[in-house]
């Protein structure tokens, strides 16, 4: 393990649960660089002791503590962040990849939880659920009202315990129960495969502990099927971001060794870093899972396709790629997180996540609250972008942090607001929620096709309407 990683322990980063997050075990003395304010400390002192004696009913003490550090770290930008108990083993799992639950991943359809995929060898696996399958009810619970995320709380638990679904079977026009055993899941973030003759597919949907392991794996196996590649398409749509080491080691299978792929700045003498392509920067334990790559693919011809829910690692891989003209990225504009999260241990239950600094391309970019820029712009399908106006950005958060002066963006502003509106009217006159956008890497895929295309030198279908977004701010 590189000295880098020796000083951090654990550094991961993500728009989502990952964020840039350095672990560290030990108790963190406070800086001396300024004195305690007294007086505002007296202030906080003297509103707990009156709620305490005055609020109508008797609160608990350990929680008017949580709450208010919460409201002091959430008052800082969107990704710092007090852990609780509860929230910091769900954070872990987001990083690890491993939580307890039934294995499938998922999305919403009529209002039902859709089966996207079972993940492999998991209960769900087991049991013959299949892609495309429904689920109407958890327990004794309806899925109709409930929120995905809700969902995934009911069908998550402890080990070993069990959970009843109803299941809607469109292929066969039938629905029918089934009852699961709970386990611990190992999630899968990297999925390929053949398109076509000498063309692959990659798609990492976060970066997680066992990422790159399963990369190289995953790349091998394609080699093994087709060893005179023509082309690559990296799929980094809606990659939320987790791992440092992770995004790291996928830049570092296509670039030259040594080259810099991301660098950070802060106040703090930790942050200030750079990130190499060399396995000193990702190996755990003295091991390179990318050693057994064969060397073409240094330079086999790569499209890396990004959306506006490409987020931190996956916008340093994109990133790295386009600076160091590696690769043509295709999609849209990314999420725009560009700050780094540092994660230390209070207790052994609870934590602070914290953002120490930025990071920047290997061209000194910051693309905090900017994102990165397709070198080809295009649309989600081929009649333009059905949720594009209505996805937030880093730009769009409360708080976030500025990259430069930051104006209101009043025509994006407008065509959010237009483009809601018509959404709402077609649901108003339908009943019918937006049709889904195709899966990921099926035949359906317009921006995959488009990318193929791009390898084959043929003609692309760029966006007629898209246009760089600049960073924003609103008004007070």
């Amino acid at each position: 393990m590189g000295s880098k990683f020796k000083v951090a322990g654990w550094i991961s980063l993500g728009a989502l649960a990952g964020a840039l997050a350095t672990m560290q075990f030990t108790a963190t003395a406070r800086s001396s660089l300024s004195p305690l304010p007294l007086e505002e400390l007296q202030q906080l002192a003297a509103v707990f002791g009156m709620i305490k004696s005055d609020y109508v009913e008797p609160v608990d003490e350990k929680k008017l503590i949580n709450d208010a550090i919460s409201g002091m770290v959430s008052g800082l930008d969107p990704h710092s962040q007090f852990f609780d108990k509860k929230s910091f083993k769900e954070f872990r799992e987001g990083t690890t990849g491993r939580f307890v639950g039934v294995g499938i991943e998922i999305g919403m359809e009529d209002g039902l939880v859709k089966i996207v995929s079972p993940i492999e060898g998991s209960p769900a696996f087991r049991a013959g659920l299949k892609s495309g399958d429904l689920i109407s009810k958890i327990d004794d619970t309806f899925v109709k009202g409930l929120g995905l995320d809700q969902a995934v709380k009911k069908m998550r638990g402890e080990p070993n315990t069990k959970v009843a679904l109803t299941i809607f079977r469109k292929s066969e026009n039938r629905s029918f129960p089934i009852t699961i055993t709970r386990e611990e899941i190992k999630v899968q973030s990297v999925r390929a495969k053949m398109i076509e003759p000498g063309y692959a597919w990659v798609r990492v949907s976060q970066f997680q502990d066992s990422t790159v392991d399963d990369f190289a794996r995953k790349l091998e196996d394609l080699y093994k099927q087709d060893p005179n590649l023509k082309g690559l398409v990296l799929d980094l749509r809606n990659d939320p971001g987790g791992l440092l080491e992770g995004a790291v080691a996928v830049s570092a299978a296509f670039l030259p060794k040594d080259v810099e792929v991301v660098s950070t700045n802060g106040q703090i003498a930790e942050s200030k870093a750079s990130f190499k392509a060399n396995p000193d920067f990702y190996s755990r334990r003295g091991s390179d899972p990318l050693r057994r790559l064969p060397a073409a693919l240094k330079n086999v011809p790569m499209i890396v396709l990004v959306n506006e829910g490409s987020a931190s690692a996956s916008e340093i891989v994109a990133g790295a790629l386009q600076d160091q003209h590696r690769a043509t990225i295709m999609g849209a504009q990314t999420f725009g997180k560009g700050s780094v999260q540092t994660v230390r241990q209070l207790t052994p239950e609870t934590a602070l996540k914290i953002t120490t600094a930025r990071y920047f391309t290997p061209s000194g970019r910051s693309i905090q609250a900017k994102g990165i820029v397709p070198d080809v712009l295009v649309d989600e399908t081929p009649d333009g972008n059905v949720f594009a106006a209505l996805r937030t950005r880093e730009a769009d958060l409360e708080k976030h942090l500025v990259n430069g002066p930051e104006t209101k963006d009043e025509a994006r502003e407008k065509q959010r607001e237009e483009e809601r509106k018509k959404l709402e009217d077609e649901f108003a006159k339908t009943k019918e929620a937006p049709k889904p956008l195709p899966e990921f890497g099926s035949a359906e895929d317009f921006p995959l096709v488009q990318a193929l295309n791009q390898l084959k030198g043929k003609p692309v279908l760029v966006s007629k309407t898209a246009v760089e977004r600049k960073a924003e701010v609103k008004a007070e």
